[in-house]
């Protein structure tokens, strides 16, 4: 934590949190194998570094079961979970802050069980900087090849292999020297840049201060790594990226579009193009609620205005005109399977992307990466079709497969941004978390055929509403107008008179919007374009239509 004034000095807080705001952000993650002391590191990172609070320490001390290693059990700094701290392992992400004079820090201590494989994916996905700790005394396991190669697929190009517990090994410099060498010949070239150094977190060697107990090594302490380096992050998208999340509409002068800067930069009168539509316009005005800005950039969550009105709406994207992202129903991907039940290609998913959800199938599984195998081996499969073909991939593998939509999506390749590049699958039955996703390229060619009749979920997906029943009595100018002021918008719409008994619910059923000429009217304004925007703004007020029940 940042030092106090000497007594007698006056405390500026305004001088203090301007110095905190200029300081650099790391996030980084530790991740290994059970047991190889990731918690204990963090632990000691915190305490050894003064950012433990002394209510903190004086808890833990009273929790501590063994101590005679040290003043407390730095593991219980992080472990908050009962199971955790019963079992001695770390089960859920935990993250912690904390900052030095040089830098601020975020800490996702993730868990090392295979059974957790996905939490530490969760927990990387953000990170610009991944600790594989190693156990001295076991060397280089499956799990902590499992977790770089996580690393690697999620972007981070930065690790540091902290081999640790090295007391247990009389610190000797044989034993790092093995384990150093084996991990980067399994790495192999083009992986990134690697740092290893040998660590004891229960004694507290080279975490924060440099060991005087390993003479031999002369590299900086953990500490003064994590403090200095840059991470080399992939390479960002130029172009302006902006996925709806939602239009807001308080009064008839206001339209906004509401999200988050994905990519690039934006200003007050740059030119916009409109998806999936492709119509340009200018940005008018960034709006937020400590009012407009003069500029915005990834990943400030802002509104903007625009000089033209454009049919936009939740999952619908504003680029850069000539530099658009890719428009695509199929694609590759990286999969990181997190489901208990097992990969199906017969199955129909639901995919999170951006700021829509839409039906997705899996065209074919390209091949299951090999954890054991060299990084080099990881690529070579990438770049050759079906080298290690397989049907399926179980929970916690890692597999290069092909990905078919029931609409296309506005993507960019998951190396050049991670927004706009990242997805999730989600089973459609239980609502689970299926697998985390990393977009490698779109791909052309013919679609898949989906099997079984279409239901709901694809027809919302595919039309982008849920069905509805709209009577508007005898006013048939209104319901014409109000089924072209639908059409325009993409709805599945079509007009009805005097429907026989069952047609609207086949209509209902079919996932369209019907507009009935001859039934009960709504209560409506007498004047009918005041009457279809009322209709329209009842319909999507939020993230599409909500009914089901007519109006």
């Amino acid at each position: 934590m940042a030092a106090l004034p000497e007594p007698g000095l006056e405390f500026d807080v305004e001088h203090f949190l301007a110095q905190e705001q200029r300081k650099g952000l790391l996030r980084f993650t530790t991740a290994g194998s059970v047991d190889d002391g990731k918690s204990t590191l963090i632990g000691r990172l915190l305490y050894d570094s003064q950012n433990v609070y002394e209510d903190q320490v004086r808890s833990v001390a009273k929790a501590s079961v063994n101590r005679s290693a040290g003043p407390i059990d730095f593991s219980l700094l992080t472990d908050g979970l009962r199971a955790e701290r019963e079992q001695g392992i770390t089960i859920d992400v935990a993250y912690r802050y904390f900052s030095t004079a040089r830098r601020k820090f975020i800490i996702a201590d993730t868990p090392g069980h295979e059974q957790y494989t996905r939490n530490m994916a969760t927990g990387a996905s953000t990170a610009d900087l991944a600790i594989i700790l190693i156990d001295a005394r076991k060397g280089v396991l499956a799990q902590s090849r499992r977790h770089a190669s996580i690393a690697r697929l999620l972007g981070i190009r930065e690790l540091v292999v902290a081999v640790n517990k090295m007391d247990l090994v009389e610190y000797s410099r044989e034993v790092f020297q093995r384990i150093r060498a084996e991990f980067l010949e399994w790495n192999g070239a083009g992986g990134g840049r690697v740092y290893t150094l040998p660590i004891s977190a229960l004694e507290g060697d080279n975490v924060v201060e440099r060991s005087r107990r390993m003479p031999w090594f002369e590299g900086p302490s953990l500490l003064e790594y994590l403090e200095t380096v840059e991470p080399r992050r992939a390479e960002g998208l130029a172009h302006f990226r902006f996925p709806v999340q939602r239009v807001i509409r308080p009064n008839q002068d206001f339209r906004g579009y509401a999200g988050q800067v994905a990519a690039g930069t934006v200003r007050p009168g740059d030119e916009v193009v409109g998806l999936p539509a492709g119509r340009r316009t200018r940005v008018k005005t960034i709006t937020t609620f400590d009012g407009d800005l003069e500029v915005a950039h990834a990943p400030m969550a802002v509104t903007l205005t625009l000089e033209d009105e454009l049919d936009l709406s939740r999952g619908d994207m504003l680029a850069t005109p000539g530099a658009a992202p890719e428009a695509a129903p199929r694609f590759e991907a990286h999969l990181v399977w997190m489901n208990e039940r097992p990969l199906d290609t017969a199955r129909r998913y639901l995919l999170k992307h951006t700021s829509q959800t839409v039906t997705a199938g899996i065209a074919a599984v390209r091949h299951r990466v090999d954890v054991n195998a060299p990084a080099d081996e990881h690529r070579r499969q990438n770049a050759a079709a079906g080298a290690t073909k397989t049907d399926t991939l179980e929970m916690n593998d890692i597999g290069l497969v092909e990905i078919e939509t029931g609409k296309p999506l506005f993507l960019d390749a998951y190396e050049r941004n991670r927004t706009t590049g990242s997805f999730i699958l989600i089973d459609a039955e239980t609502n689970a978390t299926a697998a985390a996703g990393m977009i490698v390229r779109a791909v052309t060619g013919g679609r898949r055929r989906a099997a079984g009749p279409v239901n709901a979920v694809e027809r919302r997906a595919r039309y982008g509403h849920g069905p509805e029943v709209i009577s508007v009595g005898g006013r048939e100018a209104l319901a014409y107008a109000l089924e072209r002021r639908l059409f325009e918008h993409g709805c599945a719409v079509t007009v009805v008179r005097d429907a026989p008994e069952g047609a609207l619910e086949a209509l209902r059923a079919a996932g369209l919007i019907a507009i009935e000429i001859g039934g009960a009217e709504a209560a409506l304004p007498d004047d009918d374009d005041r009457a279809v925007e009322a209709i329209f703004a009842t319909l999507f007020r939020e993230e599409g239509i909500e009914g089901g029940e007519g109006i």
